[in-house]
């Protein structure tokens, strides 16, 4: 019996008597179940290899992570040593050291 089969049975057999918890429960588990698995298959994570698809995508996103964060960590050392030589350069130029060199 699929997954199918067995939700209809639940429903149908809710809906010949009271429901009582463990029925409800039931039928929610089997639902829930069918609609995970609808929703994976459609999404193409259903085979077997999904799991190490999913495993690679977090790898590789991790990685992206871990490469964007050192390129920005990487152009603000740049700024701040560009920023503190023009700041040696204005001082050398304010005390009138290229005279010296002359």
């Amino acid at each position: 019996m699929d997954e199918e089969e067995a939700l209809a049975r639940l429903i149908a057999l809710a809906g010949t008597s009271a429901p009582d918890a463990a029925l409800l429960r039931a039928v929610v588990e089997e639902a829930s179940e069918l609609g995970a698995r609808r929703a994976l298959a459609r999404l193409g994570l259903a085979d077997e290899a999904a799991r190490d698809d999913v495993s690679d995508l977090r790898q590789l996103l991790g990685a992206w992570r871990d490469a964007k964060k050192s390129a920005w960590a990487a152009v603000v050392d740049w700024a701040v040593r560009c920023g503190l030589a023009l700041v040696v350069v204005g001082l050398a130029m304010k005390l009138g050291l290229p005279g010296l060199l002359k």
